[in-house]
């Protein structure tokens, strides 16, 4: 045992140097055989057409056979609308000679079907329209073009760079001449030779080497490549996880951006790498529109990007005049296998862009509170007094906290569902006593399985069939923290179940209903694997290789935990962090940012990736505060509180070669940093869950980069050093060390520079211009403005947790705007089950105009809470009323008001929040 685990260890630090990781462990585009051939084609362009007299309407669809003029072959075309702005494209071969993967469980579930009309056909092009899309489809060359109310807005293949390598047979080579041939030419004939049209030219094309791995390709070249350009666009964004700016950059002269899931120790910023999860969704934005792609495919990946201008500023430039000097921004994605198989959602504002992609994935459903409160971990928590102790502290501290992690030594020797018996001998009574305290614990389970005939999950894997197989039909055998492992094949629906069940109380023995999951190592992650995931040419079931789906096999993982959950306990909401993901994911966990390190610029990073995630489907985002790595000095370690309080997903988390970071070992002030970060984000607690409700319902992302809301402004495009909870705060965190003051942009709503009014948070002072501004900050400070306009909802009285919050009064906080006007949202439930989805919830918008205040249900309110209205605060009046007057059920009352700094406070309107009211403003 000793000498597995030292021989673990060994392993897993060849991948880490002292500076980070080396990129050379992982591939190329040069080194990725498929990537090279695909942007070969860039060079040259391809010649691919409609076969005429193929094509077939429908009344959502039409279909037609493409070919491929170099070497004839055909492939089956179908474009089809959908409803809400968006037409699916998918590309196969007409007669395969085995079928190609096409990506299953990342949707929602069935499309809905729209309806099309052939608005013209001639012999070389074809118009249909489909509600205000129009769809231009060229014969030769192949080429579409789609129109959002009369404006071009994506192009398919513009440039000619569609590539489909179709299944073939290997070439034979060629044998020693037997003594029956009497000569060369009846040697010739009888040794079948394969078109030269037909032939790939490439060392990789059938076995590829990688190192010290070779992967066997036994079914040779089968990428796909498509471009995608976007005319009406100036910058594109998305394609996470990558820890780059929000903004993508050319790939001119470097590698392209990679979408394929690694485990990648203390990644390196400002890198097209690949990391942890893969969601392959672009979109391009203009001055006047969005748009946006989701290439659904699972193979590995890799994503050119061509910009209008290396520099993005100068683009804008180029714009403003007029004229477009060089080609629209574009996009090639290259895969390695699967089909062509593209969503092209028509915006046209960045807004109905993300809705439209959530309606194809999905979103996160509505998460328990004590989720979007705080979390502390660190690899490890060495037993049960240690727990019990941290929980204690912070309460002795006055530092409010939910929830209490557990990492890998939690478990006997690495294997999950159980208990290291000295260490936790008795977990019930543990968690218990945190429960009692109104925390919660959530326990990892990895995917990797610990080969040991004695341990049950081991033994049922291997007599039951149910590990990923080589491709000679053995069970798979990698290593990762157990030592030797394998790795369930969750793409079986059977192996899922089993998985799930496992969940189950009975089984699970030592756990109770509310504890909760945390997935990592799901890429999947083997530490002597190729690039330390698993070797490309492992079966899964279905026949289908791994090189087919490695994207989706922490998605897979995920279903099953998502269903274990459900089960173990029907109608209390999961809570799962996971690290791997891809498009859909979302529907099952959160996600964080993974192992990054103590130090400025990561601590930067942790804004730009989780913006590029929300816009992508994954709202529920956070970094590890601190870093994972390393160890933070005190203003980093209080910058960081105060950047992950505005993340949505909030947790400290720590290697296990880091010196404790618990709030109390750092000094008074450092401490009281800590503090006022913490008791900050609880307070706006109210706002993050109504987000996270309305997010379920809309579609709409929590957090939000700033040209979601400001599209008309140029210089808000590349801002990634701040974003907006909804549309109501304006976050702008310190992440640059020693500074005493930072630059703010103020987005413009029009052409002209005119700007929302935004209202400090801390001292209600107005910003009333737009562009950036310098704002002084201190220690304490984190720079945090409401949109005037906005209402947001805030409860305000100190608890240890968020469950003990439940019935507490309401803050309602009003910033005007130049018309004296403001409106927003609170949603309230149980926090716990999934009774909101029978009724048992409030939606109450609030409307603030002509002094006076009034809400309005959306929907009948049925859940009974015990929570009131105690304070209102008004920003941005121009007077102050002496009195105001509440009226429920027609019966009025007098309220004190009182002038408080740069507002008006209504105090203790004692309203309950499902009850309907006015307030009206008294002025003397």
């Amino acid at each position: 045992m000793r000498f597995a685990l030292a021989t673990v260890a060994i392993i897993w630090a060849l991948f880490v140097l002292a500076d980070g990781v080396d990129p050379g462990n992982f591939k190329t585009c040069e080194q990725s055989s498929f990537c090279r051939r695909s942007r070969k084609i860039q060079g040259s362009g391809s010649k691919y057409a409609l076969i005429p007299g193929t094509l077939n309407t429908y009344a959502d669809s039409l279909t037609a056979d493409l070919v491929n003029k170099e070497n004839h072959h055909q492939f089956a075309f179908k474009l089809e609308a959908l409803e809400g702005s968006t037409f699916r494209l998918q590309i196969d071969e007409k007669q395969p000679l085995r079928p190609r993967y096409r990506v299953e469980h990342a949707l929602k579930g069935p499309t809905k079907a729209g309806r099309i009309r052939v608005q013209r056909e001639t012999d070389g092009e074809i118009v249909i329209t489909s509600e205000k899309n129009k769809a231009v489809i060229h014969g030769d060359p192949f080429r579409i073009d789609f129109f959002e109310n009369d404006v071009l807005v994506v192009s398919v293949n513009a440039k000619n760079w569609l590539y489909f390598e179709h299944l073939r047979q290997k070439a034979q080579e060629q044998t020693p001449q037997p003594a029956e041939f009497e000569n060369q030419q009846e040697q010739d004939a009888a040794v079948e030779t394969p078109k030269a049209a037909d032939t790939i030219d490439d060392p990789g094309a059938w076995e590829e080497n990688f190192k010290s791995h070779h992967d066997s390709k036994p079914y040779g070249p089968e990428a796909v490549a498509l471009d995608f350009s976007f005319p009406a666009a100036e910058v594109l964004f998305g394609i996470p996880e990558h820890a780059d700016s929000f903004i993508l950059k050319s790939t001119s002269g470097t590698d392209p951006y990679r979408l394929y899931n690694l485990d990648v120790f203390e990644y390196i910023v400002d890198s097209k790498m690949a990391l942890y999860g893969s969601v392959p969704v672009i979109y391009g934005h203009g001055p006047q529109r969005t748009a946006g792609v989701y290439w659904q495919n699972a193979a590995e990946t890799w994503v050119d990007i061509q910009t209008s201008e290396t520099n993005v500023v100068s683009s804008l430039v180029n714009f403003v005049s007029g004229s477009r000097k060089s080609p629209p921004p574009a996009a090639h994605f290259m895969s390695e296998s699967g089909i062509v198989d593209a969503f092209i959602m028509l915006g046209p504002k960045p807004i109905d862009t993300f809705k439209q992609y959530a309606a194809l994935t999905g979103t996160h459903e509505l998460p328990q509170l004590f989720s979007l409160a705080y979390h502390q971990s660190r690899w490890n928590y060495n037993d049960e007094r240690d727990v019990t102790s941290v929980s204690a502290k912070f309460d002795e501290h006055n530092i409010p906290m939910d929830t209490m992690w557990l990492d890998i030594e939690y478990t006997d020797g690495k294997r999950y569902f159980t208990w290291d018996k000295f260490k936790f001998p008795q977990p019930l009574s543990m968690i218990k006593n945190l429960t009692e305290l109104g925390r919660h614990l959530v326990v990892i389970i990895d995917p990797h399985i610990k080969r040991d005939n004695n341990y049950f999950f081991h033994r049922d894997c291997t007599d039951r069939g149910y590990y990923v197989k080589t491709h000679e039909g053995n069970d798979y055998e990698g290593w990762c923290w157990p030592g030797a492992a394998s790795y369930p094949d969750f793409f079986n629906p059977v192996v899922r179940e089993y998985y799930a069940s496992q969940y189950a109380l009975d089984k699970f023995q030592t756990v109770t209903a509310d504890v909760m999951l945390w997935n990592d190592m799901n890429e999947p992650s083997v530490f002597n694997g190729p690039e330390i995931t698993a070797p490309k040419d492992l079966i899964h079931y279905g026949n289908w290789e791994h090189r087919d789906v490695h994207n989706l096999y922490g998605h897979m993982h995920l279903m099953g935990t998502f269903a274990g959950l459900q089960q173990r306990d029907p109608n209390q909401r999961p809570f799962i962090l996971t690290r791997a993901h891809f498009a859909g994911s979302q529907r099952y966990a959160a996600i964080w940012t993974g192992d990054n390190f103590a130090d400025w610029s990561h601590l930067q990073h942790s804004v730009k990736m989780c913006l590029t995630e929300a816009v992508a489907g994954f709202s529920f985002c956070g970094a590890d505060v601190g870093g994972f790595f390393g160890n933070p000095d005190t203003e980093l370690l209080g910058r960081w509180y105060q950047t992950g309080i505005f993340l949505p997903f909030f947790r400290a988390h720590a290697h296990i070669d880091t010196k404790r970071r618990e709030p109390w070992l750092f000094p008074e002030r450092t401490r009281q940093v800590i503090q006022s970060a913490v008791l900050k984000r609880y307070s706006y607690l109210p706002l993050w869950y109504t987000a996270f409700y309305e997010l379920e319902l809309t579609g709409e992302p929590v957090i939000r980069p700033l040209l979601a809301h400001y599209p008309l402004d140029k210089e808000a495009f590349g801002v990634d050093s701040q974003l907006l909870v909804q549309d109501r705060l304006l976050v702008r965190p310190v992440m640059q060390q020693g500074v005493s003051k930072v630059d703010v942009y103020f987005p413009a709503i029009d052409d002209k520079k005119n700007g929302d009014w935004w209202y400090d948070v801390d001292t209600y002072q107005r910003q009333e211009r737009s562009g950036y501004v310098s704002v002084p900050v201190d220690d304490l400070k984190i720079p945090v403005w409401q949109r005037g306009g906005s209402i947001v909802p805030k409860k305000e009285r100190q608890r240890r947790a968020s469950t003990l919050m439940l019935h507490d009064p309401y803050t309602l906080i009003i910033c005007l705007d130049r018309q004296g006007k403001a409106s927003g949202s609170l949603y309230l439930d149980d926090e716990k089950s999934y009774a909101y989805r029978q009724g048992q919830r409030i939606h109450v918008n609030y409307e603030f105009a002509n002094d006076q205040l009034v809400n309005s249900f959306v929907g009948k309110p049925k859940y009974k809470s015990l929570a009131w209205i105690e304070r209102i605060v008004i920003a941005g009046l121009e007077k102050v009323p002496s009195s105001a007057t509440i009226t429920v059920n027609g019966v009025s009352q007098q309220l004190e008001v009182l002038q408080h700094d740069n507002t008006v406070v209504v105090r203790k309107p004692g309203v309950k929040m499902d009850v309907d009211f006015a307030i009206k403003l008294n002025f003397a």
